[in-house]
Protein backbone atom coordinates (compact mmCIF):
# COMPACT_ATOMS: atom_id res chain seq x y z
CA UNK A 1 0.00 0.00 0.00
CA UNK A 2 1.42 3.38 -1.00
CA UNK A 3 1.86 5.81 1.89
CA UNK A 4 -0.31 8.90 1.53
CA UNK A 5 1.27 12.31 1.19
CA UNK A 6 0.40 15.10 3.61
CA UNK A 7 -1.68 16.71 0.85
CA UNK A 8 -3.68 13.52 0.36
CA UNK A 9 -4.15 13.21 4.12
CA UNK A 10 -5.32 16.83 4.29
CA UNK A 11 -7.86 16.27 1.52
CA UNK A 12 -9.12 13.14 3.28
CA UNK A 13 -9.32 15.04 6.59
CA UNK A 14 -11.35 17.86 5.03
CA UNK A 15 -13.69 15.41 3.31
CA UNK A 16 -14.35 13.67 6.65
CA UNK A 17 -15.13 16.98 8.38
CA UNK A 18 -17.54 17.95 5.58
CA UNK A 19 -19.36 14.65 6.00
CA UNK A 20 -19.77 15.51 9.68
CA UNK A 21 -21.50 18.75 8.70
CA UNK A 22 -18.70 21.29 9.11
CA UNK A 23 -18.99 24.26 6.71
CA UNK A 24 -15.19 24.82 6.66
CA UNK A 25 -15.55 28.40 5.41
CA UNK A 26 -11.93 29.51 5.11
CA UNK A 27 -10.61 26.58 7.17
CA UNK A 28 -10.01 24.45 4.08
CA UNK A 29 -8.16 27.25 2.29
CA UNK A 30 -5.88 27.88 5.27
CA UNK A 31 -5.18 24.18 5.75
CA UNK A 32 -4.18 23.67 2.13
CA UNK A 33 -2.01 26.78 2.44
CA UNK A 34 -0.25 25.12 5.38
CA UNK A 35 0.23 21.96 3.34
CA UNK A 36 1.73 23.99 0.48
CA UNK A 37 4.09 25.64 2.96
CA UNK A 38 5.29 22.25 4.19
CA UNK A 39 5.80 21.07 0.62
CA UNK A 40 7.68 24.22 -0.41
CA UNK A 41 10.03 23.81 2.55
CA UNK A 42 10.54 20.07 2.03
CA UNK A 43 9.04 19.28 5.43
CA UNK A 44 7.60 15.74 5.30
CA UNK A 45 6.01 15.94 8.78
CA UNK A 46 4.35 18.63 10.87
CA UNK A 47 6.69 20.25 13.37
CA UNK A 48 6.05 23.00 15.89
CA UNK A 49 8.66 25.23 14.26
CA UNK A 50 7.07 24.82 10.83
CA UNK A 51 3.59 25.53 12.21
CA UNK A 52 4.75 28.71 13.95
CA UNK A 53 6.65 29.91 10.88
CA UNK A 54 3.63 29.36 8.64
CA UNK A 55 1.20 30.95 11.10
CA UNK A 56 3.27 34.15 11.13
CA UNK A 57 4.06 34.11 7.41
CA UNK A 58 0.93 36.02 6.38
CA UNK A 59 1.26 39.19 4.32
CA UNK A 60 -2.36 40.16 5.08
CA UNK A 61 -1.87 40.98 8.74
CA UNK A 62 0.61 41.12 11.61
CA UNK A 63 -2.20 40.66 14.12
CA UNK A 64 -1.57 38.02 16.83
CA UNK A 65 -5.27 37.16 16.55
CA UNK A 66 -4.82 36.15 12.92
CA UNK A 67 -1.66 34.21 13.83
CA UNK A 68 -3.62 32.33 16.48
CA UNK A 69 -6.35 31.43 13.98
CA UNK A 70 -3.80 30.04 11.55
CA UNK A 71 -2.07 28.11 14.34
CA UNK A 72 -5.42 26.61 15.36
CA UNK A 73 -5.78 25.17 11.84
CA UNK A 74 -2.26 23.71 11.96
CA UNK A 75 -2.78 22.36 15.49
CA UNK A 76 -6.07 20.60 14.68
CA UNK A 77 -4.55 18.97 11.60
CA UNK A 78 -1.44 17.98 13.58
CA UNK A 79 -3.62 16.24 16.16
CA UNK A 80 -5.29 14.25 13.38
CA UNK A 81 -1.94 13.26 11.85
CA UNK A 82 -0.32 12.46 15.21
CA UNK A 83 -3.07 9.93 15.95
CA UNK A 84 -2.03 8.13 12.76
CA UNK A 85 1.72 8.62 13.06
CA UNK A 86 3.53 10.08 16.12
CA UNK A 87 6.24 11.52 13.87
CA UNK A 88 3.96 14.56 13.51
CA UNK A 89 4.35 17.07 16.35
CA UNK A 90 1.36 18.75 17.96
CA UNK A 91 2.19 22.41 18.68
CA UNK A 92 1.78 23.07 22.44
CA UNK A 93 -1.38 25.03 23.35
CA UNK A 94 0.62 27.90 24.88
CA UNK A 95 2.28 28.75 21.54
CA UNK A 96 0.23 31.33 19.62
CA UNK A 97 -2.69 30.25 21.77
CA UNK A 98 -6.07 30.63 20.10
CA UNK A 99 -8.24 33.42 21.37
CA UNK A 100 -10.98 35.47 19.86
CA UNK A 101 -10.92 39.24 19.71
CA UNK A 102 -14.19 40.68 18.42
CA UNK A 103 -13.57 42.53 15.20
CA UNK A 104 -15.11 46.00 15.21
CA UNK A 105 -17.69 45.86 12.40
CA UNK A 106 -18.11 48.60 9.84
CA UNK A 107 -21.61 50.01 10.21
CA UNK A 108 -22.59 51.15 6.72
CA UNK A 109 -24.48 54.37 6.20
CA UNK A 110 -27.24 54.52 3.63
CA UNK A 111 -25.01 56.75 1.51
CA UNK A 112 -22.22 54.15 1.57
CA UNK A 113 -24.57 51.39 0.48
CA UNK A 114 -25.86 53.56 -2.36
CA UNK A 115 -22.28 54.23 -3.44
CA UNK A 116 -21.49 50.52 -3.36
CA UNK A 117 -24.49 49.72 -5.52
CA UNK A 118 -23.61 52.55 -7.88
CA UNK A 119 -20.02 51.41 -8.44
CA UNK A 120 -21.31 47.86 -8.86
CA UNK A 121 -23.15 49.11 -11.93
CA UNK A 122 -19.74 49.80 -13.46
CA UNK A 123 -18.67 46.16 -13.33
CA UNK A 124 -18.44 44.19 -16.54
CA UNK A 125 -20.00 42.27 -18.13
CA UNK A 126 -23.55 43.58 -17.51
CA UNK A 127 -24.61 40.31 -15.84
CA UNK A 128 -21.90 40.78 -13.21
CA UNK A 129 -22.96 44.37 -12.56
CA UNK A 130 -26.59 43.30 -12.21
CA UNK A 131 -25.72 40.49 -9.80
CA UNK A 132 -23.60 42.51 -7.41
CA UNK A 133 -25.88 45.53 -7.33
CA UNK A 134 -28.81 43.28 -6.36
CA UNK A 135 -26.73 41.16 -4.00
CA UNK A 136 -25.57 44.20 -2.00
CA UNK A 137 -29.07 45.66 -1.86
CA UNK A 138 -30.61 42.41 -0.64
CA UNK A 139 -27.88 41.91 1.94
CA UNK A 140 -28.49 45.42 3.26
CA UNK A 141 -32.27 45.09 3.70
CA UNK A 142 -32.34 41.50 5.01
CA UNK A 143 -29.06 41.05 6.88
CA UNK A 144 -28.76 37.58 5.35
CA UNK A 145 -25.41 35.84 5.58
CA UNK A 146 -23.27 35.81 2.44
CA UNK A 147 -23.50 32.02 2.28
CA UNK A 148 -27.29 32.16 2.56
CA UNK A 149 -27.46 34.60 -0.34
CA UNK A 150 -25.18 32.48 -2.51
CA UNK A 151 -27.24 29.37 -1.79
CA UNK A 152 -30.58 30.95 -2.75
CA UNK A 153 -32.45 29.35 -5.62
CA UNK A 154 -35.29 30.81 -7.65
CA UNK A 155 -37.87 28.52 -6.07
CA UNK A 156 -36.92 29.71 -2.59
CA UNK A 157 -37.68 33.33 -3.48
CA UNK A 158 -41.47 33.64 -3.29
CA UNK A 159 -42.12 36.96 -4.98
CA UNK A 160 -45.91 36.53 -4.88
CA UNK A 161 -45.86 36.54 -1.09
CA UNK A 162 -42.66 38.63 -0.68
CA UNK A 163 -40.92 35.92 1.35
CA UNK A 164 -37.49 34.37 1.03
CA UNK A 165 -37.15 30.78 2.26
CA UNK A 166 -33.70 30.22 3.75
CA UNK A 167 -33.00 26.49 3.89
CA UNK A 168 -30.12 24.69 5.58
CA UNK A 169 -28.40 27.81 6.88
CA UNK A 170 -25.90 27.93 9.76
CA UNK A 171 -26.21 24.86 12.00
CA UNK A 172 -28.74 23.47 9.51
CA UNK A 173 -31.50 25.88 10.52
CA UNK A 174 -34.14 27.19 8.12
CA UNK A 175 -36.36 30.28 8.31
CA UNK A 176 -38.60 32.57 6.29
CA UNK A 177 -37.42 36.14 5.68
CA UNK A 178 -40.22 38.57 4.74
CA UNK A 179 -39.20 41.42 2.43
CA UNK A 180 -40.75 44.75 1.52
CA UNK A 181 -42.86 44.82 -1.67
CA UNK A 182 -40.28 47.17 -3.21
CA UNK A 183 -37.59 44.55 -2.56
CA UNK A 184 -39.76 41.89 -4.19
CA UNK A 185 -40.17 44.15 -7.24
CA UNK A 186 -36.40 44.66 -7.42
CA UNK A 187 -35.83 40.90 -7.27
CA UNK A 188 -38.43 40.33 -9.99
CA UNK A 189 -36.63 42.84 -12.22
CA UNK A 190 -33.31 41.17 -11.45
CA UNK A 191 -34.58 37.74 -12.45
CA UNK A 192 -36.07 38.99 -15.71
CA UNK A 193 -32.90 40.83 -16.67
CA UNK A 194 -30.65 37.96 -15.53
CA UNK A 195 -32.54 35.51 -17.71
CA UNK A 196 -32.21 37.86 -20.68
CA UNK A 197 -28.44 38.12 -20.18
CA UNK A 198 -27.87 34.43 -19.33
CA UNK A 199 -30.77 32.49 -20.92
CA UNK A 200 -28.92 29.15 -21.09
CA UNK A 201 -27.66 28.76 -17.54
CA UNK A 202 -27.75 25.18 -16.26
CA UNK A 203 -28.63 25.79 -12.61
CA UNK A 204 -31.41 27.40 -10.57
CA UNK A 205 -29.31 29.65 -8.32
CA UNK A 206 -30.65 33.16 -7.86
CA UNK A 207 -27.26 34.86 -8.03
CA UNK A 208 -24.88 33.72 -10.75
CA UNK A 209 -21.34 34.40 -11.94
CA UNK A 210 -20.33 35.58 -15.39
CA UNK A 211 -20.50 32.02 -16.78
CA UNK A 212 -23.99 31.44 -15.42
CA UNK A 213 -22.87 29.24 -12.55
CA UNK A 214 -23.35 29.83 -8.80
CA UNK A 215 -21.22 32.42 -7.03
CA UNK A 216 -18.28 31.25 -4.93
CA UNK A 217 -17.18 32.78 -1.63
CA UNK A 218 -13.72 33.60 -3.00
CA UNK A 219 -15.03 35.44 -6.06
CA UNK A 220 -17.66 37.29 -4.05
CA UNK A 221 -15.15 38.45 -1.42
CA UNK A 222 -12.62 39.62 -4.00
CA UNK A 223 -15.24 41.53 -5.97
CA UNK A 224 -16.67 43.14 -2.85
CA UNK A 225 -13.19 44.28 -1.80
CA UNK A 226 -12.79 45.97 -5.19
CA UNK A 227 -16.15 47.71 -4.80
CA UNK A 228 -15.22 48.94 -1.31
CA UNK A 229 -12.11 50.55 -2.76
CA UNK A 230 -13.90 52.09 -5.73
CA UNK A 231 -16.64 53.47 -3.48
CA UNK A 232 -13.98 55.11 -1.26
CA UNK A 233 -15.36 53.51 1.89
CA UNK A 234 -12.74 53.75 4.61
CA UNK A 235 -12.39 51.19 7.43
CA UNK A 236 -13.72 51.93 10.89
CA UNK A 237 -10.41 50.79 12.38
CA UNK A 238 -6.99 50.37 10.70
CA UNK A 239 -6.15 46.98 9.18
CA UNK A 240 -9.83 45.98 9.20
CA UNK A 241 -11.40 46.63 5.79
CA UNK A 242 -15.21 46.60 5.61
CA UNK A 243 -16.66 43.17 4.83
CA UNK A 244 -19.87 42.04 3.19
CA UNK A 245 -20.84 40.44 6.51
CA UNK A 246 -20.89 43.92 8.05
CA UNK A 247 -24.19 44.47 6.23
CA UNK A 248 -25.66 41.96 8.68
CA UNK A 249 -24.28 43.97 11.61
CA UNK A 250 -25.71 47.12 10.03
CA UNK A 251 -29.20 45.62 9.74
CA UNK A 252 -29.19 44.63 13.41
CA UNK A 253 -27.96 48.03 14.60
CA UNK A 254 -30.28 50.01 12.32
CA UNK A 255 -33.27 47.95 13.47
CA UNK A 256 -32.52 48.60 17.14
CA UNK A 257 -31.91 52.29 16.40
CA UNK A 258 -35.26 52.49 14.61
CA UNK A 259 -37.04 51.03 17.61
CA UNK A 260 -35.49 53.61 19.93
CA UNK A 261 -36.33 56.47 17.56
CA UNK A 262 -40.05 55.84 18.06
CA UNK A 263 -41.33 57.49 21.28
CA UNK A 264 -43.27 54.38 22.20
CA UNK A 265 -41.00 51.90 20.51
CA UNK A 266 -39.65 48.98 22.53
CA UNK A 267 -36.79 46.71 21.41
CA UNK A 268 -38.06 43.27 20.43
CA UNK A 269 -34.89 41.19 20.52
CA UNK A 270 -36.64 37.81 20.07
CA UNK A 271 -38.19 39.12 16.83
CA UNK A 272 -34.81 40.39 15.58
CA UNK A 273 -33.16 37.11 16.56
CA UNK A 274 -35.77 35.16 14.59
CA UNK A 275 -35.36 37.40 11.56
CA UNK A 276 -31.58 36.90 11.61
CA UNK A 277 -31.91 33.15 12.13
CA UNK A 278 -30.69 32.94 15.74
CA UNK A 279 -32.21 30.43 18.15
CA UNK A 280 -31.19 32.54 21.14
CA UNK A 281 -31.33 36.37 21.40
CA UNK A 282 -27.92 36.39 23.07
CA UNK A 283 -26.40 35.49 19.69
CA UNK A 284 -28.04 38.60 18.26
CA UNK A 285 -26.35 40.85 20.83
CA UNK A 286 -23.05 39.92 19.17
CA UNK A 287 -24.13 42.01 16.19
CA UNK A 288 -24.91 45.11 18.21
CA UNK A 289 -22.29 47.85 18.40
CA UNK A 290 -22.68 51.04 20.42
CA UNK A 291 -22.80 53.62 17.64
CA UNK A 292 -23.06 57.31 18.68
CA UNK A 293 -26.64 57.47 17.36
CA UNK A 294 -27.74 54.35 19.20
CA UNK A 295 -26.08 55.34 22.46
CA UNK A 296 -27.62 58.82 22.34
CA UNK A 297 -31.10 57.36 21.83
CA UNK A 298 -30.57 54.84 24.61
CA UNK A 299 -29.45 57.64 26.95
CA UNK A 300 -32.53 59.70 26.11
CA UNK A 301 -34.76 56.71 26.78
CA UNK A 302 -33.06 56.12 30.11
CA UNK A 303 -33.59 59.75 31.17
CA UNK A 304 -37.23 59.54 30.21
CA UNK A 305 -37.69 56.32 32.14
CA UNK A 306 -35.96 57.05 35.44
CA UNK A 307 -36.11 60.85 35.44
CA UNK A 308 -33.36 63.37 34.94
CA UNK A 309 -30.91 63.76 37.78
CA UNK A 310 -32.04 60.68 39.69
CA UNK A 311 -29.31 58.21 40.73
Amino acid sequence: MTEMTIREQAEQYLAARRRLGFKLDGFDTMLMGFVSYLEDHDTPAVTTDAAVAWAKATPRSTSPVRWSRRMLVARLFARHLNALDPVHEIPPPDILNHYYCRRVPHVYTTDEVVRLMTVAEGLSPPSRALTYRTLIGLGYVTGMRAGELRALTDERVDLAHAVIHVVGAKFGKSRDVPVHPATAEALAFYRRRRDQLRPNRDNDHLFINTRGGPLTATTMNKTFAVLIQRASIHPTTPDQPPHFHDLRHTLAIDTLTGWYERPDGEPDMPALATFLGHTDPKSTYWYLTGTPELMALAADRLETTVGKGQP
